[in-house]
């Protein structure tokens, strides 16, 4: 038996069932050939059941290869953007330090600047 997931089993003994039923028919009556007729037509059966099978295996694998797809690029489009959403924040964090730092040279240059102030009113 090979298992094929999904819920899914196809047989060898179905298969060698089939071909086991034709081995050995004769035509050479009229008994024989109308046996053959009735054998063939059951193998026929057989393999067209066993088709059908197959298809409806291969549309869930095909179905299952478009869902995997699908979630491959919802999990690429996510990615891009958790790693967009990244760079946006790193980039605000950035502007937010060089402006402290702007402000604190600003605070500083004006401290330096009040005593040079008080001396030039005194001269």
């Amino acid at each position: 038996t090979n298992t094929l997931g999904l819920d899914a089993e196809v047989t060898a003994d179905e298969t060698a069932a089939a071909a086991t039923t034709l081995a050995g028919l004769g035509v050479d009556t009229v008994a024989g050939a109308n046996f053959a007729m009735a054998r063939i037509d059951s193998a026929l059966t057989a393999v067209n059941g066993l088709r059908g099978n197959l298809g409806a295996i291969q549309n869930r694998f095909e179905s299952t290869i478009v869902n995997l797809q699908t979630v491959s690029e919802n999990l690429s489009a996510s990615r891009g953007r958790i790693q967009d959403a990244d760079f946006a924040a790193e980039t605000a964090a950035l502007t937010k330090a060089q402006i402290l730092q702007q402000a604190g040279v600003s605070v500083l240059s004006q401290a330096n600047a009040q005593p040079q102030l008080a001396l030039s009113l005194l001269q």
